[in-house]
Formats: structure tokens, C-alpha cells, sequence
């Protein structure tokens, strides 16, 4: 979702700029602030009691995160880090409510976004109980292909790396290697000088 950065700065958003693995908000802390990201990426991750990251989102430029606890009043479900240093665009809760209600079409679009990600939420649990890694893999990197997401539209080459592919399926990255190896040599990907390119016709 990216609503118009002037409509945002109408309502009195501001620019922030923040580093590399910079953490924009914690899981837990209170919503204040609507987010877009004008440039750069951000995932949006849950953390074990190990340390161990699970993305719940790589987030690109042009798209919003954090949006939940805006609707609900609840806390964040997980926390935002900036994957690479980026500009952040951010609008006080109140403001970006009452913009809300006084364009319709923008709040109609924030339903369908939530439904998209509740929807990418139920396709990862499936995932989890029910398949093994291989067709995990293929199956999320065939959900991205269909949204033009985390893939080149014009070659198909995947931009995840393997260890966001681990992070956001909950595998080791060593199962993530060998998972993509196999698929590689049922002809599902192509594996080239390291870089990962989706089958768009033998993907499952």
C-alpha cells in the first residue's frame, strides 16, 4: 500500500532516515505512527528466545508496514529493521485515521492489504503442518512470482537470498540450499553462477 507521499506530508508526515539493521519499532511497543518506505527495504521479523529472526515480511520501497495495531489499538506483532540503509516516511496515528475516514478509496484499499497478508499468513502455516521443504519453497516463491514480488518481473530471478528464504519459511538455510538444489535438478529453478531463477512452468 503507498498512499501519496504529498497527501502524506499534507496530513503532516515526516522523512526519517535510518541505517542498516536499524531497529524502526519493537514487537510489543505501542503503534504511534503509520509507515511507507520512500526508498530502501525493511523486514518485519518475530524473534526465538534463541535470537533467531523469522521474517514475517521483506518490506520494498513503496509499501507500508505496521499497519495492524493501527485498527486494533493493540501492540506491534513483531519488529521492523531496516534490511539497508532507507528513508521512511511516518504519520502521527491520529492523522492517518482521520485520512482515513475522509478518503474512502484508500481506506478500502488498506482492507484488501490486510486480507492479502492475513491470506500469506494462512498459506505459510499450511506450509509448516502439512508439506515438506521443497514444496514450502516452491510454493512461496510461486505466491511472489504472482505478485511481483521479491522477483524480477522481466528474467524471474528470485531476490531473496537463501538465508530470507530460510528466515521466512522457518528452515535451516542448509535445508534451503538443498531443497533449491533438488528443485534445480527436477528442472523447477535454475540455479546460475549462484542466482536463483523461477520456472514460471513447472513451478508448483
Amino acid at each position: 500500500m503507498m498512499i501519496d507521499i504529498d497527501l502524506l506530508l499534507t496530513w503532516g508526515a515526516t522523512y526519517k532516515k535510518v541505517q542498516r539493521n536499524e531497529i524502526i519499532f519493537h514487537e510489543g511497543a505501542s503503534a504511534n505512527f503509520y509507515y511507507e518506505v520512500v526508498s530502501g527495504t525493511v523486514r518485519w521479523v518475530s524473534t526465538n528466545e534463541e535470537g533467531r529472526e523469522f521474517i514475517q515480511l521483506m518490506v520494498e520501497t513503496g509499501e507500508s508496514f505496521g499497519e495492524l495495531p493501527l485498527f486494533d489499538d493493540g501492540a506491534y506483532a513483531a519488529t521492523a529493521i531496516a534490511d539497508e540503509d532507507s528513508v521512511i516516511i511516518r504519520l502521527h496515528k491520529s492523522n492517518f485515521l482521520q485520512l482515513l475516514k475522509d478518503n474512502h478509496d484508500i481506506h478500502l484499499a488498506f482492507t484488501k492489504l490486510l486480507a492479502q497478508r492475513m491470506r500469506f499468513n494462512f498459506l505459510t502455516i499450511r506450509e509448516l503442518v502439512y508439506y515438506n521443504p521443497e514444496h514450502h519453497i516452491s510454493t512461496l516463491l510461486n505466491y511472489f512470482k504472482q505478485r511481483h514480488r521479491h522477483t524480477c518481473s522481466d528474467c524471474n530471478q528470485v531476490k531473496l537470498t537463501r538465508q530470507q528464504i530460510a528466515d521466512m519459511t522457518g528452515l535451516r538455510v542448509e535445508t534451503v540450499i538443498r531443497a533449491m538444489r533438488h528443485l534445480h535438478e527436477k528442472g523447477e529453478l535454475l540455479i546460475e553462477k549462484g542466482k536463483v531463477f523461477i520456472n514460471a512452468a513447472t513451478l508448483v
